[in-house]
Order: C-alpha cells, then sequence, then structure tokens
C-alpha cells in the first residue's frame, strides 16, 4: 500500500532533532524522499546512515541564503524536485522583556524564526512551480496567538510566521502551491533548555522532564510529544489537504481552550478567586445547586 507521500520530496529544516526529526522519520516512512537541513552534523549523518536512500543531510542556517539555497538545490540535484517545505527550524530566541529589550538579541530572533521561513520559500518556489504546486508548512506556534506562552521576541515573531502564511496563502494558492501554519502547544523537546543557554544534552534531559509534566497543564491528558506536530505536519503535506491553505492549525492538547477554570473541576476560575471563594466553597456551592435542581 503506498504511503500518503509516496513519491515526494520534502525539505526539513532543524530536521536532526525534535520535532524536524519526528516529521523527518514520519515522511519517511509515508513515502518522501527528505532532504534534512539543520547545524547539528554529528546528528544529520546518523540520520543518512539509517535512511540511506531516502535522506539527505545539509548543514543550513536558515537565517543564510546562501545556505538555503544550497539545501533547495540538494534536493533538486539528488532527488529531481521539490513538493514539501517544512520550515521548522527555531530557538527560544531571547527571553528579555520590553524594559531591558536586548536589539540584537530581537534581530536575531527574527531573523531565525521570520526570515529563514520567507527564504525557505523564495528558494522553495521555483521547484514547486515546476512540479506544478506543492505544500509549504511553516512552525509557528500557540505564543503567537496569546500572550503568556513564551518571551515577547519570540510570541512576536511567530504570530508574524502565521500571518505571514496568510500572505504567502494569498499569492501562491494560484500557482497551487499551499501555505500553512501549525501552533504547537507544549511539546516535549530541548527548545526550552536551549533557550535557556544549557548544553545541548541538558537541553534534552530537559526535554524529558516536559514530558513528565505536560499532561498537567492542558485538557487533554496526555503530554504533547513531537510525533503529534509531525503528524499534523503530513497531513498538511499530503493530498488530503489539498483545498486547505491559508490557516493555522492548533496542535496543543487544548491548553488555548481557557483557563485552568474552564476545564479543570478542582480549580477555580478567576472571577471566583477574585471574589475570595476557595475551591472547596465553589465545590460546596456546585453541589448545592445540583441538589436544588434535583429537587
Amino acid at each position: 500500500m503506498a504511503g500518503r507521500l509516496e513519491g515526494k520530496v520534502a525539505i526539513i529544516t532543524g530536521g536532526a532533532s525534535g520535532i524536524g526529526l519526528g516529521a523527518v522519520e514520519l515522511f519517511v516512512a509515508e513515502g518522501a524522499r527528505v532532504i534534512a537541513a539543520d547545524l547539528q552534523d554529528e546528528k544529520g549523518a546518523m540520520l543518512e546512515k539509517r535512511f540511506p536512500d531516502t535522506v539527505r543531510y545539509v548543514h543550513c542556517d536558515v537565517t543564510n541564503e546562501a545556505d538555503v539555497a544550497k539545501a533547495v538545490g540538494l534536493a533538486d540535484r539528488d532527488f529531481g524536485g521539490l513538493d514539501i517545505l517544512f520550515n521548522n527550524a527555531g530557538h527560544g530566541g531571547t527571553t528579555t522583556g520590553v524594559a531591558d529589550m536586548d536589539a540584537a538579541g530581537w534581530d536575531a530572533t527574527f531573523a531565525l524564526l521570520v526570515k529563514g521561513p520567507m527564504l525557505g520559500m523564495k528558494h522553495a518556489l521555483p521547484l514547486m512551480q515546476k512540479r506544478g504546486g506543492g505544500s509549504v508548512i511553516n512552525t509557528a506556534s500557540i505564543a503567537g496567538l496569546q500572550a503568556g506562552f513564551g518571551p515577547i521576541a519570540y510570541s512576536a515573531a511567530k504570530c508574524a510566521v502565521i500571518h505571514m502564511s496568510r500572505c504567502a496563502a494569498a499569492e501562491l494558492s494560484p500557482q497551487k502551491i499551499r501555505v500553512n501554519a501549525i501552533c504547537p502547544g507544549l511539546i516535549a523537546t530541548s527548545i526550552f533548555g536551549a533557550s535557556m543557554g544549557l548544553p545541548r544534552e541538558v537541553a534534552d534531559q530537559m526535554a524529558a522532564q516536559v514530558a513528565e509534566i505536560g499532561h498537567k497543564v492542558q485538557p487533554y491528558p496526555k503530554s504533547g510529544a513531537p510525533d503529534d506536530i509531525a503528524r499534523a505536519a503530513l497531513y498538511l503535506a499530503s493530498d488530503d489537504s489539498v483545498f486547505v491553505t491559508g490557516t493555522h492549525l492548533v496542535v496543543d492538547g487544548g491548553i488555548t481552550i481557557g483557563g485552568r477554570g474552564s476545564w479543570d473541576p478542582n480549580a477555580v476560575s478567576p472571577i471566583l478567586e477574585a471574589l475570595g471563594i476557595t475551591a472547596e466553597q465553589a465545590g460546596q456551592m456546585r453541589a448545592a445547586m445540583q441538589a436544588q435542581q434535583a429537587g
């Protein structure tokens, strides 16, 4: 039985670890040939050894246009074209707030998270035009939808990615090139530790800690994993989503549904909390109301 990406060629940036690695593995399993673009050369070499016929690794800094052009050229040279671009490379960016904003850190954050995907689309476009269409997937974040899920620079950049995806979809849809964004929630990857400046090995260990606690902070009782985002990317990359463009897919276990009081029966809503009503008192009030309704 043919896979959902049989015969297609994909580029996945940040493909050597985390969400990118999960996408590489899934895309290959579904029949695609993949260019994994990253800065982690050792992990990239291991990927090529695992998938010698279907994966090529390329050292690529997505803020460097020459590197991006090289990655796209490799897809054309080794696999004969390009159908899918998953702009996934990223990190948490500068953690400074408004009052002490590091201007260089702000610029670096936007270069990686916004300019990088734009360069990817620019260089992928000619190859997708030759194929008669394609799919671009940009990794955004729930931080781009609501405040409180990331530093201001990261959040603003991810918001820009969402709108950039809409604008690109409007421009490229007549050429049958679809552009969508994915907004992950709390996913167990090394991005948290890396954003704090921790060594890669320590950051990877922190990802395991996130996996242990993730299910406690959202309505759906499961920690988010790279595979959850990879499956969303597979849908947007495949012909299953042929009529989907210019939108963003939120994959967050429901964390953006509302405050804890909206989904946790043991939590107090912000309004009740402001009135000084405890969780125990709220429970007693609910029980009294239910008894009154039943009577």
